[in-house]
């Protein structure tokens, strides 16, 4: 059964934590914990588990489109995102087939740029200086209830859950910093005005978490693992300015953030590498991202839309109580889409990619 253990972790475990891919917004969301299908794995009514996850990444590749644009690397001119987030989680076994789950991030974020302060422009910005600006604290709290569709007692090599769940903007929209001007003289002075939208701790909107999430047997040691979910956010923009005070207000559209939407989808398979010490791997491939236009309500405000398609080796170690996963996920394809504000000016906008990141989950149950 140590097989069917791994592809809960996957189903389950690995995915309580989903971080921003650089500049395109990817935020802290989770698939719903998994109740398990032994006596090692399920949780039984009454039971707890809490789980810590944690995700870094480097991002300072830019794109428009799936076209990668290394000039902006070689003149120094790219934007450098530094990310790592922590995400604690909490679920309770209702029923056997019945759990809820509360998951809190905590993010920790970092963004270096030059067009955001002095310009990239030698004549704006003769020494080519780059300034970074900082957004640390909780995220966007979640609520997630989930439902084996088979009992999971009568079908333990194969089996598929349902969830639903509700994001709450506990997290700070409107993370403020100081912005660097230069002045004619070449003296400094700064503005203050809200992070980009990539660094922000939460979008200000109440969201809509639907879920699946399952795993099926395929031989002696290997089970195939998936899960997803769509997050519909029905607000249109929070206020969170997109203007500098010091700057004009040109276009009314992108005048505030946008709360979007966003989703993300894993489908791999799990290998018991050595099932009585419960060591396994597995390999897969992830996709996550923000549309351009939102399921429900408007999709006005700035956004970057977009999306990351991975693929991510992972290894993982299981007791009867604790489980560890690290996994790697290596980006393989990068496209940022164009916007509802892109289309409406006949434009398309770039955003700034990471190559991979490191992903680790620990989880304890009592």
């Amino acid at each position: 059964m140590k097989n069917i253990l791994l592809a809960l972790l996957c189903v389950g475990v690995i995915t309580t934590s989903s971080l921003g891919q650089g500049c395109v917004a990817v935020r802290h969301m989770s698939c719903s914990v998994g109740t398990g299908a032994n006596s090692n794995s399920m949780m039984h009514p009454g039971q707890w588990q809490v789980s810590l996850g944690f995700r870094t990444l480097h991002s300072y590749k830019h794109y428009v489109g799936a076209d990668y644009q290394p000039a902006r690397e070689a003149a120094g001119t790219n934007v450098i995102n530094d990310q790592q987030g922590f995400d604690l989680g909490v679920s309770y076994s209702v029923t056997d087939r019945l759990s809820v789950a509360l998951n809190l991030p905590l993010s920790f974020n970092y963004r270096s740029s030059m067009y955001e302060h002095y310009g990239n422009a030698v004549s704006g910005n003769p020494a080519q200086k780059r300034f970074g600006t900082v957004a640390n604290g909780i995220g966007d709290a979640r609520i997630t209830a989930s439902y084996w569709v088979l009992d999971p007692l009568k079908h333990m090599k194969g089996n598929l859950s349902v969830g639903l769940g509700v994001k709450l903007p506990t997290g700070d929209w409107n993370v403020q910093d100081e912005f660097h001007r230069r002045k004619s003289d070449g003296s400094d002075y700064t503005v203050t005005k809200a992070v980009d939208q990539s660094i922000q701790l939460g979008d200000g909107g109440v969201g809509i978490n639907l879920e699946i999430q399952g795993y099926q047997q395929l031989f002696n040691r290997t089970s195939l693992y998936y899960n997803g979910f769509y997050m519909s956010n029905p607000k249109n923009v929070n206020s969170a300015s997109n203007v500098a005070p010091d700057k004009a207000v040109t276009d009314e559209m992108v005048h505030y953030m946008s709360v979007s939407d966003q989703y993300a989808g894993r489908l791999g398979l799990n290998y018991a590498l050595a099932p009585k010490a419960g060591i396994g791997a597995t390999l897969g491939a992830r996709i996550e991202g923000v549309p351009a236009y939102d399921l429900i309500g408007d999709s006005d405000g700035f956004r970057r839309p977009g999306y990351i398609f991975s693929i991510e080796p992972g290894i993982s170690y299981s007791t009867a109580k604790n489980t560890l996963f690290v996994s790697l996920p290596i980006a393989t394809q990068r496209n940022r889409i164009k916007s509802a504000n892109d289309w409406v000016n006949n434009k398309h906008g770039d955003a700034a990619f990471a190559d991979y990141f490191i992903s680790a989950t620990v989880t304890h149950r009592f």
